[in-house]
């Protein structure tokens, strides 16, 4: 079995971050989002991996490497525009040949891995086998309608009246069989070619289409909120360590990890927190579910339930929420005269203000 791993998304509900930056590689308790995917790739025992990738090539290749790192040989496939994870599978269908595979949205989270998903299917072997979880508000979904025994019976993306709350995951796996269902789409209405409209081909051929609905944690991490969400869900798992600096006028409470050259000076940090390598905090207060990336620099500042990429700066602040802040960002107090806001802002950006 081979993987194909789709990173070619532009990301635009997570912007201004993703105007610089791939979405699929910011960190999620100081790790890229991508990472925990292609981690649970391996630990299902699968070696050869797909990368499709678009305008952030350059980036995700600069980490992702040859994969080695992860115990995976990567090729890279080039998708020139996001046409729809069904166009994903059809340019992938060289590097697929005729081995079965699991495809994995790049900006999914799972918990648990997917081994046993890839035993289920191998030993089963229908045509393709997908990931159901119920969700509040199914029409912001592909969902899934099922008969008695678990099997598919029809598949509709974002519908106005769902026949279901059960939401399809970012991770499918599919025989070969699929290659023949992508090469009969059309576009959708959005323009793209819908992996739900392969899938519905599988089962109006008469093909067998199975499905898990899972009960642990899932989440696409494509805006802020989902984002925080799932670093706060990481970082509930971390053993605290101190590999850093801390010294006798800080306070350490939980679940902290300080990680090599980072060092925490007459500041009080709060579990479960991560203090990145290199990363400064001084005369500060860091709440829990906060990451702070390598090389940032807090002073006297307060930051809780927040994700800070490296190389931010966050100096005299009163208080920081529920914020996520991009890389090399500087925040800083406004002076109290003249009474006016200041601002330099980048497209699509989001500020609150309190008059």
């Amino acid at each position: 079995m081979k993987a194909l791993v789709l990173a070619g998304g532009s990301g635009t509900r997570l912007r201004p971050i993703t105007h610089t930056s791939a979405k699929q590689l910011v960190p999620v308790a100081n790790k890229p989002v991508l990472f925990y995917g292609l981690e649970a790739i391996a630990a299902a025992g699968i070696t050869e991996v797909g990368l499709v990738v678009g305008g952030t090539q350059a980036e995700i290749e600069a980490v992702v490497g040859d994969g080695s790192a992860f115990g995976l040989q990567v090729t890279y496939l080039r998708q020139e525009a996001p046409l729809g994870l069904a166009h994903g599978v059809l340019i992938a269908r060289e590097f697929l040949g005729d081995d079965d595979f699991v495809m994995y949205l790049g900006d999914n989270f799972i918990v648990g891995g997917i081994n046993g998903l890839v035993e289920r299917f191998a030993r089963a072997r229908p045509a393709a086998q997908v990931m159901l979880t119920r969700v509040g508000d199914p029409r912001r979904f592909g969902v899934a309608e099922l008969d008695a025994s678990g099997r598919v019976v029809g598949l509709e993306e974002k519908p106005v009246r769902p026949r279901s709350d059960l939401a399809l995951v970012g991770v499918y796996l599919f025989s070969p069989a699929v290659h023949a269902a992508v090469a009969e789409l059309k576009p959708s209405w959005r323009g793209e070619l819908e992996i739900t409209d392969a899938i519905q081909w599988l089962i109006e051929a008469g093909l067998r289409v199975d499905s898990s609905v899972i009960s642990g944690y899932w989440k696409d991490t494509g805006n802020v909120t989902d984002m925080l969400e799932v670093n706060r869900l990481v970082l509930e798992s971390l053993d605290a360590r101190a590999d850093g600096r801390v010294d006798g006028a800080s306070e350490l409470i939980g679940r902290v990890v300080v990680e090599p050259g980072a060092s925490v000076e007459r500041s009080r940090v709060v579990g479960p927190a991560i203090i990145g390598a290199g990363a400064r905090v001084r005369d500060s207060y860091v709440g829990p579910y906060t990451s702070i990336g390598a090389g940032c620099v807090i002073t006297e500042s307060e930051i809780e339930y927040s994700i800070v990429l490296p190389r931010a700066s966050i100096d005299g602040v009163g208080r920081i929420e529920a914020s996520l802040i991009g890389h090399d960002v500087e925040v800083t107090p406004a002076p109290h005269l003249p009474r006016a806001h200041r601002l330099v802002l980048g497209d699509h950006s989001k500020v609150q203000i309190r008059s």
